[in-house]
């Protein structure tokens, strides 16, 4: 099944109550965005201070140790480095600051999946960006993209002694539990780029499969037991 909704307005579906508007859900990395905007960030924080890069030194070994059997624990060890230090202002700045600088690189934003992010809305629809980066940083990216009053459900970081740390972390399942937290217990329409998104595809009523190859397309129909919609965009 091959579904192209780029140039399309998106009907308004019939329901009980013709008042309440339709729920889209949009994923943000890969999707909205081509990359991960939080390994962005993390990135940079290493590229600006080879002081930080000298304090995950030591750690290596461990870490190449621990690399085959746990990349989660590898990436959360990462960003506890990056973020040694910092206080919760002091990330609150910085993320907005990257967010910024972000936006002016357009090629790392999909245009085509913006367009239609901004279809759903002038069609009346409630639409919420449901992803596993972080709050201040995806939230700073939106306002600066001109979608700072879009519905935001993101990974937060929390404040601890030794700067922020990884709290919760948003995605496979726990982006049901954020919604459900958000008062949001049915969607019509669902756009993920990623097998992780299951079971927030699953009870869509129109899951949509973003640039997926025809190897993930075909893991996507067995997991979601039916022929996901397809779109490829730029």
């Amino acid at each position: 099944m091959q579904m192209d909704t780029g140039d399309m307005v998106p009907p308004v579906a019939a329901s009980d109550d013709a008042l309440a508007p339709r729920v889209v859900l949009f994923d943000f990395d890969g999707v909205l965005l081509h990359g991960d905007a939080f390994y962005f960030f993390v990135r940079s924080r290493y590229e600006r201070s080879w002081l930080r890069r000298l304090l995950v030194l030591p750690c290596l070994p461990w870490l190449l140790l621990q690399l085959p059997f746990s990349r989660r624990r590898v990436a959360r060890t990462l960003v506890h480095a990056a973020l040694f230090g910092t206080g919760e202002a002091r990330y609150q700045a910085l993320a907005r600051s990257y967010a910024a600088e972000m936006v002016q690189h357009s090629r790392l934003f999909n245009r085509d999946a913006l367009r239609q992010l901004r279809r759903h809305q002038q069609a009346g629809d409630r639409v919420i960006v449901v992803t596993g980066c972080e709050q201040a940083l995806v939230g700073g990216i939106l306002e600066q993209l001109g979608l700072g009053d879009v519905e935001l459900l993101a990974s937060r970081l929390r404040a601890t002694g030794l700067g922020m740390r990884t709290g919760f972390h948003n995605i496979g399942a726990n982006k049901l539990k954020a919604l459900a937290a958000h008062g949001v217990t049915a969607w019509q329409q669902a756009y993920s780029d990623s097998l992780m998104d299951v079971p927030m595809l699953k009870p869509a009523a129109e899951p949509v499969l973003v640039n997926g190859t025809p190897k993930l397309c075909k893991k996507m129909d067995a997991a979601l037991g039916r022929v996901v919609g397809r779109v490829a965009w730029r």
